[in-house]
């Protein structure tokens, strides 16, 4: 008897990892951008001139400056997404629970991919966190920033980093190669998710989103 309920056991926890695999959605399939929409700075180029795929990977030129977002909002989710710089270090972010699509920055939190800061919270175009306090006699600035907690966590340039996004009834919770970086809360708790384009090349592979 006991030797079937372990295999029932086996079975029943094989099913499990099956049915969560089944779950994970790549908002990047590898072959082209058709699941985003795409802002460039002032409409000053064509979308295709800043964003492409290449060999499997997402290309962005960092300039103009602007954003690729997802057609679809998403709630409750774990985020995972690996970027590095091609060339020299740069600027660039992950953008989260986006309310408004706004040209050249949208209403959502911004994960900061800065050389340096990568794990920063910016809260952009009116959108806030709990976390951040305006400092007394001081007016609010306009890109607020909610620091990582601990030191770099990143790898050199051009050595993939990888950023996992847990996102719950917005709560953000921001993981960089491993190391914890910090935590956010938002009223917002649904919205698209973004890509930066800002400063140089940088690009993107692993796009991937596991509903929570």
């Amino acid at each position: 008897m006991k030797k079937y309920f372990f295999a029932f056991a086996i079975a029943l926890l094989s099913f499990s990892g099956a049915v969560h695999a089944q779950q994970t959605i790549k908002l990047f399939n590898g072959k082209n951008l058709s699941n985003w929409n795409f802002v460039v700075d002032k409409d000053a180029v064509p979308a295709e001139q800043v964003y492409s795929v290449k060999n499997g990977v997402i290309h962005i030129t960092g300039d103009p400056f602007g954003y690729m977002y997802t057609k679809e909002k998403y709630d409750n989710y774990k985020l995972h997404v690996e970027w590095r710089w091609p060339g020299e270090a740069s600027n660039s972010g992950i953008f989260l629970l986006i309310e408004e699509v706004k040209n050249p920055f949208p209403n959502g939190i911004e994960c900061q991919l800065h050389a340096g800061d990568a794990g920063d919270f910016v809260c952009l175009a009116g959108s806030d966190l709990a976390e951040f306090v305006t400092p007394k006699g001081q007016e609010r600035p306009a890109f607020p920033v909610v620091k990582k907690a601990k030191e770099s966590s990143e790898k050199p340039v051009g050595e993939w980093n990888s950023a996992d996004i847990w996102v719950k009834n917005g709560v953000i919770t921001v993981y960089i190669n491993g190391v914890h970086q910090n935590t956010g809360t938002n009223k917002v708790k649904t919205g698209h998710i973004g890509l930066q384009s800002e400063g140089k090349a940088v690009e993107f592979r692993n796009v991937t989103l596991t509903p929570w």
